[in-house]
């Protein structure tokens, strides 16, 4: 009876948990609409540091990472001393609204600034503390203020950074040198209640409507002195004054853990891997630093701006690139020229980015490019941004049970149909000799309605072949461990097979006839009694797994790798159009490991 009992209420526990769960969820997703729709946003680091440049009195910032942003701490400068930066401001020359303007004309939708880093000091003229603009500028300027009326006059949605774990400038906030002299729970809660609260009960009811509030914890509370009760306390401070406001996962709270955060906020620079239901979003740089630094130079180019911000939609993501402008408010030029490129390259093609989101094909499984997805008044709408244009001219789409409506490019303004031919889960798209857009083109596929795919099947390669590799396997239940790639890229990623194993694919063949199947591995012994077997079409190939020997890495170095060799297994015939299951067993004699690297049928 009482087990019974017990029984009950933990399905009870259960079952609440579940309903405040998915209410939680419907919460954040309804607020967080606007911020899925929008894809894409800036990141401004802008403060006193801007005035250092990456330097101070003639010294390089103290640290190979080259963040200017973190100078004061760093360089170990006075922090009253560090306040000298401010006189290099050119204050009559800096003008926020030139950085929306910036934004606007890059495609971005919302602007994000640093308005308290980690230095402590304040973008606006705060009442709680005497380290801020309002204090150090004659006539006083409120750089937040000025931001939020040009994202409002303009048509952005403003974000707000907020440094609340890093202090460098209050007696009891967080510093680094603390990890070894400690503070004590009771001091840092007092920098807490005295300057992180009210300061952001400032923010958060000066400026009018904040989208979002972008904190910077990159670790979980649990391994910080912030407590879980001072994070709740601030999220539902945010909750009370800004209801629509979003919050995200460096507030130190994970997804998991409050189902009432946002959206989850990746490392810096770090882009997604797998599709995600839940919103999230990458922090950026056009090149290394946050903060200007003079001598950053590691650009990167507009196409692989455009590609990452590609290929977060298409796992629905979120893309936020920084700018770190001088301490006159210029953007370098680099910055510059890229985000206006790339709002070019949006005014022709942003209806495959804003509102857009994740098809459910295989991230990976073309390699010519990424595809997001949109529901239409009308239908619904396939766009594949092709970063590598096929020399063919042909464009292979795999997994796609459904003939479309129309192909056609999106720069195309009279949308004339591309020559296409549909066979069960495969369409072959022909495109125009010249690639239409210098960067990246997009081709738009329309259906009726959703179209069904066709899952776990091996694309066709750009090159009219087909990789099967261990990744790509269809049995996902059965556990094996991948090598990835090492010494320098030379050692493929490949698998260890040391006792009997199979591998199964299945690919779509839309041109029947005889293929060539050829298997890569790395084989270091000379038995000839490890053997492998191919099963497709009905055909059975058997084959003597042969030594495959060793190469030099590098001329002259003293180090050595296996070599990875393709072996030709024989050419088999594919009788008709449709799906095919390819078996590949590996029988391996008693302590011979083969390392298996991919198969080739093409």
């Amino acid at each position: 009876m009482r087990s019974n009992f017990f029984k009950l209420i933990l399905f009870l526990t259960f079952f609440i948990s579940y309903i405040l769960f998915a209410k939680g969820q419907e919460q954040t997703n309804e607020r967080a609409m606007w911020f899925t729709d929008a894809r894409f946003g800036m990141f401004i680091h802008w403060g006193v540091y801007s005035g250092a440049e990456g330097f101070w009195k003639g010294e390089k910032l103290r640290n190979d990472n080259d963040y200017a942003e973190w100078i004061l701490y760093r360089n170990r400068i006075e922090k009253n001393e560090y306040l000298t930066l401010l006189d290099r401001f050119a204050w009559n020359e800096i003008d926020p609204e030139e950085w929306v303007l910036l934004a606007k004309n890059s495609g971005m939708k919302y602007v994000t600034i640093t308005a308290k880093h980690h230095d402590g000091f304040g973008l606006w003229d705060s009442r709680v503390s005497n380290y801020d603009l309002g204090d150090y500028t004659n006539p006083k300027r409120d750089i937040i203020k000025e931001l939020a009326d040009a994202c409002k006059k303009h048509g952005l949605k403003l974000g707000l950074y907020y440094s609340h774990w890093v202090d460098w400038e209050h007696k009891f906030g967080w510093d680094h040198t603390r990890e070894i002299s400690g503070i004590s729970a009771e001091d840092y809660n007092q920098y807490w209640q005295e300057k992180v609260i009210p300061q952001m009960q400032e923010l958060l009811t000066n400026y009018g409507e904040i989208g979002m509030i972008w904190f910077d914890m990159w670790i979980h509370h649990s391994r910080t002195v912030v407590t879980k009760k001072q994070l709740l306390q601030l999220k539902g401070l945010i909750r009370d004054l800004q209801p629509n406001c979003l919050v995200n996962s460096r507030l130190g709270l994970s997804v998991e853990e409050d189902q009432d955060i946002d959206f989850k906020t990746l490392g810096d620079n770090q882009l997604g891997i797998r599709k995600e239901n839940f919103p999230w979003q990458s922090p950026a740089t056009v090149a290394h630093s946050w903060g200007f630094h003079s001598l950053d130079s590691e650009w990167k180019s507009t196409t692989t701006l455009l590609k990452s911000l590609i290929s977060n939609v298409s796992l629905n993501g979120n893309f936020m690139l920084n700018i770190g402008p001088r301490a006159n408010g210029n953007v370098p030029f680099e910055i510059r020229q890229r985000m206006l490129e790339m709002g070019k390259w949006l005014e022709v093609n942003g209806e495959s980015i804003y509102g857009s989101e994740a098809f459910d094909l295989n991230k990976d499984q073309h390699d010519w490019g990424k595809i997001t997805c949109k529901k239409t008044i009308d239908g619904f709408k396939l766009y594949l941004h092709v970063f590598t244009w096929p020399l063919n001219k042909k464009l292979n789409l795999t997994g796609v049970s459904e003939a479309p409506n129309n192909i056609y490019l999106l720069a195309d303004k009279n949308k004339s149909p591309l020559l296409n031919s549909h066979s069960g889960a495969h369409t072959k798209i022909s495109l125009p000799t010249t690639e239409p857009d210098p960067f990246i083109s997009v081709v738009v596929l329309e259906y009726n309605k959703k179209p069904l795919i066709e899952d776990y099947l091996v694309a066709k390669t750009i090159d009219d072949g087909y990789s099967l590799t261990p990744q790509n396997q269809i049995i996902k239940d059965e556990a094996f461990e991948l090598n990835k790639k090492g010494r320098r890229g030379t050692v493929p990623q490949h698998v260890n097979v040391v006792k009997e194993k199979t591998f199964v694919w299945k690919i779509y063949v839309d041109e029947p006839g005889a293929k060539n199947i050829d298997v890569s591995y790395s084989f270091q012994f000379d038995s000839n009694k490890s053997k492998l077997e191919l099963k497709v079409a009905g055909t059975t190939v058997s084959h003597t797994i042969l030594p495959t020997g060793k190469t030099v890495g590098e001329p002259n170095q003293n180090w050595v790798i296996d070599n990875y060799k393709s072996n030709r297994l024989g050419k088999i015939n594919f009788p008709e159009k449709g799906i095919y299951e390819i078996k590949l067993k590996f029988q391996p004699k008693k302590q011979e490991e083969v390392k298996f690297h991919w198969v080739w049928v093409k």
